[in-house]
């Protein structure tokens, strides 16, 4: 799996913030790319996943409207 482009990514640490869910999203969303299954699935499907395995993250638990904005934000900041 590629290294997060930025540092403190990779940690098991959390937190209440759209930052640390900034950096869990990326690393799911490439979790999920790397799976075969995702090639089936269109960008809001692959959206929707993602953001239901985050559900338990501090921030996507208090705010799941804002995550989903955090989360389309980042697709959009990649490209995707």
């Amino acid at each position: 799996m590629p290294r997060p482009s930025f540092p403190g990514a990779d940690s098991d640490r959390q937190f209440n913030n759209a930052d640390s869910f900034a950096a869990a999203f990326d690393l799911a969303w490439r979790r999920l790319g790397s799976a075969g299954e995702s090639d089936l699935l269109n960008r809001e499907e692959k959206l929707d996943k993602v953001l239901e395995e985050l559900s338990e993250h501090p921030f996507a638990a208090r705010d799941a409207l804002r995550a989903r904005e955090v989360g389309e934000f980042r697709l959009r900041l990649h490209g995707l």
